[in-house]
């Protein structure tokens, strides 16, 4: 299925490919891009098929950031069809409207991959950003962008940057709005691999974790949301807690006989 030509999505044996479609403006974030994000957050958060989530794109490039029309609007006073009220009302749980776009890959139950080529500025970046793990093919340029037009990153991107990159290292990025390639995005800590195909590593991790115990993957998602925002002591309960809600039951104990007898497992 595809949403207002913006966004595209396959589900195959667990795995669900959500493609970005706009590839003739470089999958430039609009109103309907936005639209989309949301639309199939919900549609995929809803399934309780899926159990991995692979992001990637058409076209040249990842995504461009914000369509660059909006930016003339906002010369003349306009938001540019981005939001039609004050971005400081949440309207999508601890979010704002273009925040979602990024945050919602954090929300889902699964795990989420972005496969990333051509350019990831901006928004795009942090839509990025908001998945779990990051390919990216070898020149692919990044930037946090925001500054050149005058604004300051807004689409989640400081609690996601805030557990990726050292402060002094992301503060030269912010301020500054330099491009930089995957190589140095790796060594920073925003790319997890770079690789010559990294859809096909994308999908690869994907199917992985679809043949593991799912309740053991969003146990683990729920884990490591929680890793920047919890004490030690809520870490260690909430450690115990999970692993409550996964040992000794059926999903469990098919990891362990599928291993035992060599064979695929079978998951409720």
């Amino acid at each position: 299925m595809s949403m207002e030509n913006r966004i595209a999505l396959d589900v195959d044996e667990g795995v669900a490919h959500v493609r970005l479609i706009r590839s003739d403006k470089m999958n430039a974030l609009d109103s309907q891009m936005f639209d989309a994000f949301e639309a199939i957050g919900k549609q995929l958060q809803g399934d309780t098929s899926v159990r991995a989530v692979v992001l990637s794109a058409e076209g040249k490039a990842f995504c461009a950031g914000l369509d660059t029309s909006n930016f003339m609007a906002m010369t003349q006073g306009d938001s540019g069809g981005v939001s039609h009220e004050p971005l400081e009302n949440r309207t999508h749980g601890l979010a704002n409207r273009p925040q979602h776009a990024a945050w919602v890959w954090r929300e889902l139950s699964v795990p989420v991959i972005a496969a990333v080529h051509g350019v990831a500025f901006g928004g795009g970046l942090q839509v990025a950003l908001g998945a779990d793990i990051r390919y990216a093919a070898p020149g692919t340029r990044f930037s946090v962008m925001e500054i050149k037009w005058g604004l300051v990153p807004d689409m989640s991107g400081m609690p996601l940057l805030r557990e990726l990159v050292r402060g002094d290292q992301l503060r030269e990025l912010v301020y500054t709005g330099r491009i930089f390639e995957a190589e140095e995005a790796q060594a920073l800590g925003l790319v997890t691999r770079v690789g010559d195909d990294p859809l096909a590593l994308a999908m690869a991790t994907a199917r992985e974790i679809a043949g593991r115990n799912p309740d053991a993957i969003r146990a683990d998602k729920r884990l490591l949301n929680s890793l920047y925002d919890s004490d030690a002591a809520e870490l260690l309960l909430a450690e115990s807690r999970e692993q409550d809600r996964v040992i000794g039951k059926p999903n469990q104990i098919e990891a362990v006989m599928s291993e035992m007898e060599k064979r695929p497992a079978k998951y409720a």
